[in-house]
Order: structure tokens, then C-alpha cells, then sequence
């Protein structure tokens, strides 16, 4: 019997890869600050500081 895709142990570790990738490929570009940048004020708007 063919297991489903999601069931198999290398479902997880394609996934895992692919996100390091795309976390690589962001910082390269310098998107790592925007993205700081932008959760910093989120959560001070939510704490009311902002």
C-alpha cells in the first residue's frame, strides 16, 4: 500500500530544508531588519507604547 505524502518521514525534513533556504535567501537580500523591524512595532502597538 502507497503511504500518503504527508505520512512519510521525509515530508518533514523537504519542508525543514526548504524553510532554512528561504530563511538564507531572506537574510542575503537584507530583509531580516524589515521583518525585525516590523515585529518590534507590532508588539508595541500591542503593549500600547507605540
Amino acid at each position: 500500500m502507497m503511504k500518503k505524502l504527508t505520512e512519510t518521514k521525509w515530508t518533514g525534513v523537504v519542508l525543514a530544508g526548504a524553510g532554512i533556504l528561504m530563511m538564507i535567501f531572506g537574510i542575503y537580500r537584507g530583509e531580516m531588519s524589515v521583518v525585525f523591524t516590523k515585529a518590534v512595532n507590532i508588539c508595541m502597538e500591542c503593549i500600547g507604547i507605540g
